[in-house]
């Protein structure tokens, strides 16, 4: 399977952090592709209409999109314990986590555009403050909800790669006063999957295409 990729993104990484998780990631040809709002990436835009990564290109050709149906489906193909779990109270909580992992994703997203991307002339502080309120409110929720499970799931991969985006871009000091997010966080970082995913590089408009690694 072919995984175009990118290097600093926390959606791409969401979906190799679980990879290596299922026992997957030596299936993986990654591909890193820049991608960016402001300039179109046309082999990205052949595969995915929206032209975003992570994209995978099954072993029979078939091209899946988005890190959410990207994990689904690689954790249909190990037989190891899945991501996904089956039962439904672990499962919706995992799925609730994942939702709130790519919300923080995608306001960081958005913060970074009003304190960084866009020309300094056009930027909105309320639009700023707006998305950044809801990293904070997410992060509260996680310091009193966020519980120590023996099993790992997607909620948990998605919550450590989303988190470590934000740390990544100097988005906002999560850590501080949540001694218990904190302390979760750094014992996930601290797992091979993330050593081996580190994210690195800055947004580019241009649309290189570099080879990661073939796994």
């Amino acid at each position: 399977m072919k995984l175009l990729y990118q290097t600093h993104s926390p959606y791409a990484r969401k979906v190799l952090v679980a990879a290596y998780e299922m026992g997957l990631a030596d299936h993986l040809d990654v591909v890193h592709h820049e991608t960016s709002p402001l300039t179109r990436n046309d082999d990205i835009f052949a595969l995915n209409p929206l032209g975003k990564v992570p994209v995978l290109i099954c072993d029979n050709g078939e091209v899946l999109f988005d890190s959410c149906v990207i994990c689904e489906y690689l954790d249909g193909l190990h037989e190891g314990a899945k991501l996904l779990p089956a039962d439904p109270a672990r499962r919706y909580r995992a799925l609730r986590n994942q939702s709130i992992a790519m919300g923080i994703a995608d306001a960081g997203i958005a913060v970074r555009w009003e304190i960084e991307r866009r020309p300094e002339a056009v930027r909105w502080k309320p639009m700023h403050e707006g998305q950044l309120q809801k990293i904070v409110a997410a992060c509260n929720f996680l310091e009193d909800h966020l519980e120590e499970q023996k099993a790992l799931d997607i909620g948990d991969v998605a919550l450590a790669t989303a988190l470590s985006w934000i740390e990544f871009r100097c988005v906002y000091a999560f850590q501080e006063a949540r001694p218990r997010l904190s302390s979760w966080y750094a014992r996930f970082c601290a797992r091979p999957s993330m050593q081996a995913t580190t994210l690195y590089g800055n947004t580019v408009d241009t649309t290189p295409t570099i080879a990661v690694g073939s796994r």
